[in-house]
């Protein structure tokens, strides 16, 4: 996977560590300028490894198994990634239906892929 770099405005001053504020934007095709103040986006404060984990995961439609083999990352950890970034944009508080990830664990355990020990550590990852 090829990441281009690109200069990614902070959302903090390094001086005082307060909130910066957009306050002017400019065309890219003719060059005119508005100035106020604007928001940022939801997604601007995740830090470059939380963006490119969304961007997989979404790549993925969600499904946690490719994520899983996507970046070579165990099903706890792609947990982890996901509900740390669920945090950091406030939607904590929003229950997803897990049935579908309950599936997986028992496919996966079915199929001989886990033990039963990691099955249920799964599963507690997933109902927590």
């Amino acid at each position: 996977m090829i990441i281009i770099e690109k200069y990614i405005a902070p959302s903090t001053c390094p001086v005082c560590g307060g909130e910066y504020e957009i306050t002017r934007l400019t065309c890219k095709k003719c060059n005119s300028e508005l100035t106020g103040k604007f928001e940022g986006c939801e997604f601007c404060d995740l830090s470059p490894n939380e963006k490119q984990f969304l961007l997989t995961f979404i790549k993925c439609r969600g499904n946690i198994k490719e994520v899983e083999k996507e970046l070579n990352i165990s099903y706890p950890t792609v947990r982890n990634r996901l509900d740390a970034i669920i945090s950091r944009l406030g939607l904590e508080g929003i229950k997803p239906d897990t049935s579908q990830e309950r599936k997986e664990v028992l496919e996966k355990l079915e199929k001989g892929e886990i033990t039963a020990d990691e099955a249920a550590e799964l599963i507690k990852a997933i109902i927590k």
